[in-house]
């Protein structure tokens, strides 16, 4: 299957008054068409920046970003436009994301407008009211305002908006996140449905585990900008191997009372991402760490077929 998103050991830096704030820093992943890649990690760690420089909303300081095989790093212009069709995003927050002085039926019919998709008024309305449905949202809210609509039926309109350009890719930056658990399975179920519906392709930026388990082919773990683990969803639940992985999955909780995990406390200060020493970001809360972690930073490396790691420990922890 071929890779429809390569990206090769992108970076974004942020200047502040302190220095550079390296927000993503030296990442290489690619997806194949139709699958998705799931992006987790606490907030602030860069996964919503790694989103947007994929998409090109962000300059990327460093790196590559290849679509289908062209390169379109930092593109611009007529080229930047065209992206746009392809390259779509669904937005965490469905509220402050659109417009509240339009109502639903222009609000998914403005991407169409601007890009001239509809050959009249009534070709126009058919594709709006066809969007409605494909994303389960009844056409009596047409007129509706986004005030009036519920947190599910206001991430039902974000999602029909990105879908209608006819994407190939869509990054789905916490889509979920703001919605109450029953909505939460709905829209995931919503997106499934469609990536098999049209081979859509999807990089699912979450800091919920047990959300990105559900929809994900691939888990790229990110921590302060870098990658520190990245395998198959099943692999990364039934084997993790970073001390960070290892510590967000013990967060899960287990609903059941003969079940007991061990919860994995991680202590220590966080390292500030602005100008950082070059060792591993985690090891001042790492229980494991030695002066070789305080001094290097670890390269992501193959310890398994698939299976990505950034620790100079792995092998010796993963035998113990």
């Amino acid at each position: 299957m071929s890779n429809l998103l390569e990206v090769s050991h992108l970076k974004k830096y942020f200047k502040t008054p302190a220095g550079m704030l390296h927000a993503v820093d030296d990442v290489s992943f690619s997806i194949p068409q139709g699958q998705t890649l799931g992006v987790v990690g606490e907030s602030g760690c860069g996964k919503s920046t790694l989103g947007r420089v994929v998409l090109g909303l962000l300059d990327a300081t460093e790196g590559s970003i290849a679509f289908d095989g062209q390169e379109v790093t930092n593109a611009s212009g007529r080229r930047r436009k065209a992206l746009r069709k392809d390259m779509q995003l669904i937005f965490q927050d469905p509220f402050s994301s659109l417009n509240p002085r339009m109502c639903v039926f222009d609000l998914i019919a403005d991407p169409i407008r601007i890009y001239k998709l509809a050959k009249s008024k009534e070709d126009l309305q058919q594709q709006v009211f066809s969007l409605m449905d494909t994303v389960g949202l009844a056409r009596r809210l047409a007129y509706a305002y986004p005030h009036e609509l519920d947190g599910g039926r206001r991430q039902r309109i974000g999602i029909a908006r990105a879908l209608s350009l006819e994407p190939r890719f869509i990054v789905c930056d916490e889509p979920v996140s703001a919605l109450d658990v029953s909505i939460q399975a709905q829209i995931l179920n919503l997106l499934q449905d469609l990536q098999e519906e049209k081979g859509l392709t999807y990089i699912f930026i979450t800091h919920d585990l047990s959300v990105v388990k559900h929809i994900s082919n691939e888990i790229l773990v990110m921590y302060l900008g870098t990658v520190v683990e990245k395998c198959e969803a099943d692999e990364l639940f039934d084997r993790p191997l970073h001390p960070y992985t290892k510590g967000l999955l013990s967060a899960i909780p287990i609903p059941s009372l003969d079940v007991h995990r061990k919860r994995i406390i991680m202590q220590g200060e966080l390292t500030s991402p602005v100008e950082p020493k070059p060792c591993c970001r985690f090891a001042s809360r790492c229980p494991y760490a030695t002066e070789q972690c305080h001094a290097q930073q670890p390269p992501l490396e193959e310890i398994a077929p698939g299976h990505q790691v950034a620790c100079f420990r792995t092998r010796e922890l993963s035998d113990s």
